[in-house]
């Protein structure tokens, strides 16, 4: 349940969050930097947004949780992606509630803890419905036994079959679940903390006004309210309770309701008990589906075992139905007795958010799957009362549901429905990845900077489909993942950037990489960064020449071949410098060496052609003295191994030739 079904109550206060909309999208997250300490500092609550640098953490997290699963364990990966980002969630909170009253310091914060909250519990969906769907397609060959269509007197056993049996019926009921959990951990804590009066005496200001009659009637306080206090009295006798009795009723059936929206029926039967309503929590219990254990015979002992459920079922389900098209009754509480019997039409009017409104529409579709299947199948004694027309016509389906609410007058809703997860919950609950990959492809196209959470759960999304082995449009994940390789590059999150490029291909991920390693300095990083390429499989010296070709190709002008510059004027630039230090990149690996005299043979070309002999020799000595030598002995080795030999190439030949010239002339 969102916070705005319950934001009446003064003790259910939480952590406030600002939904981020679609418009957010352009909003860029600058990340702050990355922190290994998950513990609330003093230093870390004093930054701007602390909440920001605290989840870059998320992104080594996730690779750490990728590389640690194998394949086979796909669900398991899943869970793993759903407990970081719930850990993030708490840790946000925690910064949050210790930042006191600067609110102004948590813009951020704020709009990155609604965005993990909408991720870890699309995680969940995820791993919930393609468990189930994974299942199915391995089942999908096998004969459906004929006792999966059980027949007889248990309301039960009926409905559990259809689970077994029927995939809509069974997938909506977990999209029920889910939903219902994500209003559970919402409630939390403040179910037992109610915001109204929790007297054992139901009604007790009513009580004690009637006891104190006679003085109230001299004093001329009397007021018309019900003369009696059995549960129908105030519609009965179409007076109103004492006004503090109102207002506690109407905040105790909103809780109810609240508590109904998370699925805990027994526990909104606990509150009832717990606010003299006995007779509210005994119709709380009709829903029950009946099942006579007994039916099939007794046990060893003899013994009787208990029966379960409502007999009376259709008959308690029918008075829900038309309690809830009462209109004197509390709105949330024909809600209550709406969502019990299936009536969609009287659920929607409390439904304040697209998770409500889906979770009402699931329910609904739920129940009458069930329903028919029960009145169909199960043998009476009696004939079963039938519920109004609305009752068994409303002919939903899961993208019937969708449909529906992108025509509904709830203006909340139809802003919610927009958010990009809840676009993403839409696809993966309808098993639509072909428009979820058109949705992707779409924001990346209109969208100049997406906000880097995103981009990392679209890119882990698209490797836990092509885990499964789903079709996946090629182009779109493409280009989700080299959009995430880039901002991993701009951020500079070195120990990533090479193990997600592995993923796009070659030529797409030799480009990216080499473009990343551009402006990395210093010979101990050079290496660790081709070290982690080579570890991810990317083809290295393919790799290192790109990055030579491609600085060498930032010539930012023509030069004359018959120049006369004066020689102050061919110093040597900083561009200069960054073309003499990329050729480092190819002395690493002895087996590139001939490549590294034919790209320093051509830079000293032009510095030679610019006059530029300062610079000239500074690329010289990058090359190690040695390097003849090994080209030389490279080509001789399998010789030796009695390999015949490889002859050199002339190309090769004529780039030691021009190295040697060049050499000599300096």
């Amino acid at each position: 349940m969102r916070a705005s079904l319950l934001n009446d109550s003064e003790s259910m206060t939480s952590v406030r969050t600002i939904p981020w909309r679609t418009t957010f999208l352009t909003d860029v997250l600058s990340p702050g930097g990355c922190t290994e300490d998950l513990t609330v500092g003093a230093a870390m609550l004093q930054e701007d947004d602390p909440g920001v640098a605290a989840t870059m953490v998320m992104f080594s997290d996730f690779l750490d949780s990728l590389i640690k699963r194998s394949s086979s364990e796909v669900f398991l990966l899943v869970e793993d992606y759903e407990t970081i980002c719930n850990n993030q969630v708490s840790f946000l909170k925690k910064i949050a509630s210790r930042t006191g009253p600067a609110h102004h310091k948590l813009s951020k914060t704020t709009s990155i803890l609604w965005l993990l909250k909408q991720e870890m519990v699309t995680w969940r969906l995820l791993a919930s419905l393609y468990k189930d769907r994974v299942q199915t397609a391995l089942e999908e060959d096998e004969v459906m036994p004929i006792d999966e269509f059980v027949s007889g007197p248990s309301e039960k056993k009926v409905m559990e079959a259809l689970f077994r049996r029927d995939v809509t019926t069974r997938q909506s009921q977990i999209v029920v679940d889910w939903l219902e959990n994500i209003a559970k951990e919402e409630i939390g804590a403040f179910s037992d903390t109610v915001p109204f009066s929790s007297s054992s005496v139901c009604w007790d200001n009513t009580l004690h006004l009637l006891k104190q009659g006679n003085l109230c009637s001299v004093l001329g306080m009397r007021r018309p309210f019900v003369t009696e206090l059995d549960p129908d009295a105030p519609i009965r006798q179409k007076l109103p309770l004492a006004e503090l009795d109102q207002e506690d009723e109407a905040k105790l059936l909103k809780h109810l309701f609240c508590l109904i929206r998370a699925g805990m029926v027994e526990e909104a039967e606990r509150q009832c008990r717990r606010c003299g309503q006995a007779w509210r929590a005994a119709t709380l219990e009709g829903w029950k589906l009946y099942h006579d254990p007994n039916y099939d015979g007794v046990g060893s002992d003899g013994e009787l075992q208990p029966v379960e459920g409502n007999p009376y079922r259709d008959v308690w389900r029918s008075c829900c139905w038309r309690m809830a098209e009462e209109e004197q009754f509390n709105r949330h509480e024909r809600a209550i007795y709406a969502a019990l019997s299936g009536n969609l039409k009287q659920i929607l009017p409390v439904c304040e958010s697209w998770e409500d409104c889906v979770w009402a529409y699931f329910r609904v579709l739920v129940d009458q799957l069930v329903e028919t299947e029960v009145r169909t199948l199960v043998t009476r004694p009696r004939e079963l009362v039938n519920l109004p027309a609305d009752g068994t016509t409303l002919d939903l389906t899961t993208e019937k549901i969708f449909e529906d609410l992108q025509a509904t007058d709830n203006a909340r809703v139809l802003d919610e429905m927009k958010e990009p997860f809840h676009i993403i919950q839409k696809y993966i609950i309808l098993s639509d990845i072909d428009d979820l990959w058109g949705e992707f492809s779409q924001w990346l196209s209109q969208t100049a900077t997406l906000p880097p959470h995103l981009m990392r759960f679209m890119s882990h999304l698209v490797l836990f489909f092509r885990t499964l082995g789903l079709h996946t449009k090629e182009d779109v994940c493409v280009d989700v993942l080299k959009t995430y390789v880039e901002h991993l590059g701009r951020e500079e999150h070195t120990e990533l950037v090479a193990f997600y490029a592995s993923h796009l291909p070659p030529e797409v991920a030799v480009s990216l990489y080499a473009t990343f390693l551009e402006d990395i300095t210093g010979t101990a990083l050079r290496q660790h960064c081709l070290q982690l390429a080579e570890k991810a499989g990317l083809d290295v010296a393919a790799v290192t020449k790109t990055i030579v070709e491609n600085v060498r190709g930032h010539d930012s002008g023509d030069f004359a071949h018959h120049d006369c510059t004066a020689l102050l004027d061919a110093t040597t630039t900083p561009e200069d410098k960054k073309k003499i230090d990329a050729i480092e990149w190819l002395v690493f690996d002895p087996s590139q060496r001939i490549e590294a005299l034919r790209q320093s043979n051509a830079i000293i070309r032009t510095f030679l052609a610019t006059k530029k002999h300062e610079a000239a020799n500074a690329a010289l000595e990058i090359i190690p003295v040695d390097s003849i030598d090994v080209i030389y002995r490279l080509h001789e080795e399998p010789a030796m191994e009695g390999g015949g030999g490889r002859s050199m190439e002339i190309s090769a030949k004529n780039t030691i030739r021009e190295h040697l010239s060049i050499r000599f002339y300096l």
